[in-house]
């Protein structure tokens, strides 16, 4: 039986069923829908609506369903089932007969959606953000044990000044504390609750929302059943942090394919992240880093799309909403796919301190340095700069770096340079006058970050121990060969996989 049928004489054009369909990608929401059912079963018996034998039932089949998935993949193999809370209500009714349909009694779809996509959403925020956290220790690992190396900086894809190989490292850690920051802030904004709402003025049955509420460890209800059944901001927000993650990675991913160059030398490509060419048997390509940097495009889209389908929306629901599930399903599972392959690429990867510190003791990387010298001999600094500029054509011309200058060539250009220039310009000064300032902090915030996962810090939310939604990663699940749950291999006809 249709969730809405009676209303029609004829039967829906066979292609137009079909097409219209989104059981095929919003199965993933399955367990998200047994939870949120369970919750509204509960209040539908405190509401009178239920006796406690017809709870027992309902609950139990919804454990049934839940098992049954886990199972088979040919359970979720439904080509009727027009949507996951239809294939649910299908599936209940066979397992305990027509008390199944009292489950749907005061609640609509589109409340139901509202709430499965904020369990989705708050799920991918925890598991996102765990994996962020190791990424992150991993990478201050690789800064400690790259200790006091030191490499160049580059500006406009110029060496400009010497630096530490750690500090270049915690620059992405930085990246990647801000995206921790965005989800964190993103999910307080998901993690309210809209059952109760019905269609779109509520429900018609007298069911407690704090209840409901508590059930699935939300922070509050929603406040405005109009806004709760169509506001998508959560997922758009929460697709556009990722889009940002999505590009903070692929800038990581092309800075270590330039540098894994010939040219450059500094990173050693990890043979179990590479691959080879079908024609030159020399070649080993960075083909993680280069796909890092590909499917960054692909989520930036998401965003795109997301923003695109829900621009021109009146109130309340509308069925273009259902388009906003593939986008959001899709750069979810990119990203959390993503993360632990990066985290493995980090630590396997070899980084050529030796190279590296050699680059960073030529190219007048010191120049800087060079007019902060004069500048403590009371140059003004735009006239040391100037000197000091004259000094590095100097050198150019005589094929040296500016420590190769002598004191004699120097003091032509400004009488200010003394024999200790040659001390102060040397690379372990230069690096020491600004590490101090800008490193030391920068590994204390990242160790604070190591050592209090995402997932410590959601201790102290208000989610109730009774909703276990993990939606991400909801082990149970075997999927079918035409969809997959998040973490799991989709095939050639899924959206996500085309």
């Amino acid at each position: 039986m249709k969730m809405w049928s009676g209303r029609f004489r004829q039967p829906l054009d066979p292609a137009f069923e079909n097409w219209q369909r989104s059981f095929e990608f919003d199965c993933r929401l399955l367990e998200c829908v047994l939870d949120a059912s369970a919750a509204h079963a509960r209040a539908l018996m405190q509401a009178g609506v239920l006796c406690e034998d017809e709870l027992r039932s309902i609950l139990q089949g919804l454990e049934q369903i839940g098992e049954r998935a886990a199972a088979s993949a040919e359970f979720l193999d439904d080509q009727e089932a027009e949507d996951v809370h239809h294939f649910v209500e299908k599936q209940l009714v066979t397992l305990i007969g027509d008390t199944g349909y009292k489950l749907h009694s005061g609640r609509s779809r589109n409340e139901q959606i509202a709430t499965d996509l904020r369990l989705y959403v708050r799920a991918g925020c925890d598991e996102i953000g765990d994996e962020l956290g190791r990424l992150i220790s991993v990478i201050l690992e690789r800064a400690e044990q790259a200790g006091t190396a030191a490499m160049p900086a580059y500006t406009h894809m110029q060496r400009a000044e010497p630096v530490l190989v750690a500090h270049w490292l915690l620059a992405y850690v930085e990246m990647f504390f801000r995206d921790a920051d965005r989800l964190s802030d993103c999910r307080k904004r998901a993690n309210v609750c809209p059952l109760g709402s019905g269609a779109v003025t509520g429900s018609t049955l007298p069911l407690d929302r704090e209840l409901m509420t508590k059930e699935l460890g939300f922070s509050a209800p929603t406040a405005n059943s109009i806004d709760a059944t169509s506001d998508r901001d959560f997922v758009i927000e929460f697709v556009n942090v990722l889009s940002q993650l999505a590009l903070h990675l692929s800038r990581w991913a092309e800075e270590m394919l330039l540098f894994s160059t010939q040219e450059y030398g500094f990173v050693h490509l990890p043979e179990t992240y590479s691959t080879g060419s079908s024609a030159m048997p020399q070649k080993m390509n960075g083909d993680l880093l280069e796909l890092t940097r590909g499917k960054a495009g692909r989520v930036i889209g998401d965003a795109t799309a997301l923003l695109v389908a829900t621009k021109g929306l009146p109130l309340a629901y509308n069925k273009d909403l259902q388009e906003t599930q593939e986008p959001l399903f899709h750069a979810a599972e990119t990203v959390l796919s993503l993360l632990p392959l990066v985290t493995g690429w980090m630590k396997s990867a070899e980084f050529d301190l030796e190279r590296m510190q050699k680059a960073a003791e030529t190219g007048y990387m010191n120049a800087f340095a060079a007019a902060t010298y004069l500048v403590r001999k009371s140059v003004p600094f735009r006239i040391a700069h100037e000197q000091v500029g004259k000094a590095v054509r100097l050198a150019l011309d005589k094929s040296c770096e500016l420590q190769d200058l002598s004191l004699n060539d120097l003091r032509d250009i400004d009488s200010h340079f003394e024999a200790d220039f040659f001390n102060f310009v040397k690379l372990e000064n230069v690096l020491a006058m600004t590490a101090r300032f800008c490193l030391a902090p920068s590994r204390k915030s990242a160790r604070t970050f190591a050592t209090s996962s995402f997932s410590k810090k959601r201790e102290k939310s208000s989610d109730a121990a009774r909703c276990t939604c993990t939606a991400l990663t909801w082990p149970r699940f075997v999927p079918l060969p035409w969809t997959g749950i998040i973490r799991s291999v989709a095939a050639a006809n899924c959206w996500c996989n085309p």
